[in-house]
């Protein structure tokens, strides 16, 4: 019982972080790792709890017309085809490289992406900017998909986060299409690298299956915030977990 007593209640967080400002990732995979799970399982199943999760706030933020009209619709076509695209040669690359070494990877990411929180104090809550041409829009959402799609593939955590970077800082949209862009490219770089990890037999149903109920709740209740200004939970918290988390993980090292 203790990896699930772990890695529940981490993931739970994981869920409510990411379906705000993205990022749950770096506290969902590292409590897989923390309770013991190998690295390629760890990856594999953190896509299973995952992508349930994120299924719950992309239907939410459809829900309340994030993604309406012919420009969003099909920008959000084309980005989900390269995310698609991109996860599924990340996921396999991923399953070549050692266990270490993607173990290895979260010692690095960990204080990086904690920097850029606490550097990034409206985290989740970016004002937008001049639109700018939708031509312009497509190219930059397109690349950013293909790329971070892949890196998700491989690995994961800060994906959702690097997605609003990109969305909301070079592409210039509003941060809540942003979020609800983001969703809707993660998922489908999830489910990419999920079939992948499934067909290779690396993914511990019972685990990630018990994992998702909570990942779901998570998502759900942090989607919910997003347009009541919950953005201001997210910067403390991941903090927080990212302290903890690096501490554990340098002990283990």
């Amino acid at each position: 019982m203790l990896p699930y007593l772990i890695v529940c209640p981490l993931v739970f967080l994981a869920g409510f972080v990411d379906s705000i400002a993205g990022g749950g990732g770096l506290i969902s995979l590292p409590a897989y790792i923390i309770a013991g799970v190998p690295a390629h399982y760890a990856i594999g199943t953190n896509k299973l709890s995952s992508s349930m999760g994120t299924v719950v706030s992309a239907g939410r933020y459809l829900k309340n017309g994030y993604l309406t009209g012919k420009h969003m619709i099909s920008l959000a076509v084309v980005s989900c085809i390269a995310s698609l695209a991109g996860s599924a040669v990340g996921s396999s690359l991923s399953l070549l490289v050692s266990e270490q070494l993607l173990k290895n990877m979260m010692i690095p990411v960990l204080p990086v992406v904690a920097f850029y929180v606490l550097r990034n104090k409206n985290l989740g809550s970016v004002e937008a900017k001049a639109p700018l041409p939708q031509s312009v829009t497509y190219l930059v959402a397109v690349l950013a998909s293909l790329v971070i799609g892949a890196y998700d593939g491989f690995y994961g955590p800060g994906t959702g986060t690097f997605l609003i970077l990109v969305l909301t800082g070079a592409a210039r949209m509003d941060v809540r299409k942003a979020s609800a862009l983001t969703k809707v490219i993660n998922l489908s770089s999830n489910i990419a690298a999920l079939a992948n990890f499934l067909m290779n037999g690396t993914v511990c149903y019972g685990l990630g299956l018990a994992a998702a109920v909570f990942c779901i709740g998570g998502h759900y209740i942090g989607s919910g915030l997003v347009v009541h200004n919950g953005q201001r939970i997210v910067r403390p918290v991941i903090l927080a977990v990212l302290a903890i988390l690096f501490v554990k993980i340098l002990i283990g090292a």
